[in-house]
């Protein structure tokens, strides 16, 4: 959280929307990583309040992503499953598809999988 009152930093992330105001700016939570990578974004009327349980699901889905290698399905929280990374080899799907490794398999390129509590 930053305190702009002269709008450097909005306009320098383009968070003045002229057809809303002239002054006020768009409100905008950025997540930028340990490696100073802006990961997301999310962008806010004037109008409209932040949804802070969003803002730290965000945050646990790219926290998660990156302790584990895998994605984050829409709507996901923690607990729920992930989507494992799809193989990259012949070998590597064909053993996908036999099963195994707690895998909940859609397709050979589609498989989440609940991680344990100590991941």
């Amino acid at each position: 959280m930053i305190a702009d009152p002269d709008r450097k930093v909005a306009r320098l992330f383009g968070m003045l929307h002229d057809a809303a105001s002239d002054t006020a700016t768009v409100r905008a939570v950025l997540f930028i990583d340990p490696k100073q990578t802006i990961r997301a974004l999310l962008y806010y009327p004037v109008a409209c309040g932040r949804n802070i349980d969003e803002i730290l699901r965000v945050v646990d889905a790219l926290q998660t992503g990156d302790a584990n290698h895998v994605a984050t399905p829409a709507n996901w929280h923690l607990g729920d499953a992930v989507v494992v990374p799809p193989p990259t080899t012949q070998a590597d799907a064909e053993e996908r598809a036999a099963g195994g490794d707690g895998l909940e398999i859609t397709d050979w390129y589609l498989a989440r999988k609940h991680l344990d509590t100590a991941d």
